[in-house]
């Protein structure tokens, strides 16, 4: 009895061992998702956090908590995730900034952005609009070049910090027109729509969640960034039809912790791709945000990431920006 005890405690200790991994796991998700947001409530990336979080939440059968984690353009919310356990359970929805400019800009990085988080699928894509508080007279962009040409002292532009999209934006443009203004910065888009609201600052690139500020005539749209008119604001000219080649687009990406397993980040990427190709949320994304779906394959989202991360590099050699 006893030496038949022995072989069949050694014999489940056998096949326990012989178990794999991925078996002896809860499949996946099985608790809530922590999704991370760079920047205040009420911006782009926060508005298309929320509605995806809200459809991941039904689809995958757990909550995903949104919660934003601001400062440093994003590098506080880049770190927290590219430290966390890459487990699929705290990811970042990141705007492009945060991971292309960054690493140009920053001379002291807490995290590697390209290497330490993973690109797990493109979400969405916008583009800016030149917006002006209703005090400035000029209702037209070459308007505005020339009152900003003769502006003593110089107009002040606000944007979500130095390096962010907005600054950027801005430069090439100042650039290109020729004028001078002075860069006032807040942080994210949102409280530096605000603050071109209030009179602080006379202009700005604004996110075009900003679409109400516009419609209540609390701000003054002048031309849009893109290199195509705005589906949602057909009327507003581009700025390359003023300056031929100016285009700053954005777009914004799911990224998690790297090491975190294929099959999980595949999973993920499968799910929010499904939701995006949805005419119902795409129409939500659009109207709350007035973002556009972007349906990349992840080799071709990779593949922007590094356009744009070498694209950035350069023009912050050439504008001399860095923050120590």
């Amino acid at each position: 009895m006893k030496l038949h005890f022995i072989r069949a405690l050694a014999v489940a200790t056998l096949a326990a061992v012989c178990v794999p991994p991925a078996a002896a796991q809860a499949p996946y998700p099985s608790h809530a998702i922590k999704l991370l947001v760079p920047i205040p409530p009420g911006g782009a990336p926060d508005v298309a956090a929320r509605l995806i979080g809200q459809y991941l939440s039904e689809s995958l059968g757990q909550p995903v908590v949104v919660e934003n984690r601001t400062g440093a353009n994003g590098n506080i919310a880049n770190e927290a995730v590219a430290k966390s356990e890459p487990d699929g359970y705290t990811l970042l929805l990141a705007a492009d900034s945060g991971i292309v400019i960054n690493p140009h800009v920053y001379t002291k990085m807490p995290v590697d952005p390209i290497k330490d988080l993973i690109p797990v699928s493109s979400v969405a894509a916008n583009q800016f609009i030149l917006a002006v508080n209703p005090k400035v007279p000029a209702k037209t962009l070459p308007e505005f070049v020339d009152y900003a040409r003769k502006a003593n002292p110089p107009l002040a532009y606000a944007s979500g910090g130095v390096g962010s999209q907005q600054h950027f934006a801005m430069e090439v443009l100042k650039q290109r027109a020729g004028i001078k203004m002075l860069h006032v910065t807040y942080r994210g888009g949102a409280p530096s729509a605000t603050a071109t609201i209030a009179g602080e600052t006379q202009s700005l690139f604004a996110g075009a969640s900003s679409a109400g500020q516009f419609e209540a005539g609390n701000l003054r749209a002048l031309a849009v960034s893109g290199k195509k008119r705005s589906r949602r604001f057909p009327d507003l000219p581009t700025i390359a039809e003023f300056y031929p080649g100016y285009e700053v687009d954005i777009w914004l990406g799911l990224f998690a912790p790297a090491g975190t397993p294929e099959p999980i980040v595949a999973k993920l990427y499968k799910e929010v791709q499904a939701l995006l190709a949805r005419p119902d949320v795409a129409e939500k994304i659009n109207v709350s945000g007035s973002l556009e779906p972007l349906l990349l394959s992840r080799e071709d989202f990779s593949a922007l990431i590094r356009r744009d991360y070498d694209k950035y590099g350069r023009l912050v050699k050439e504008f001399n920006i860095k923050i120590n």
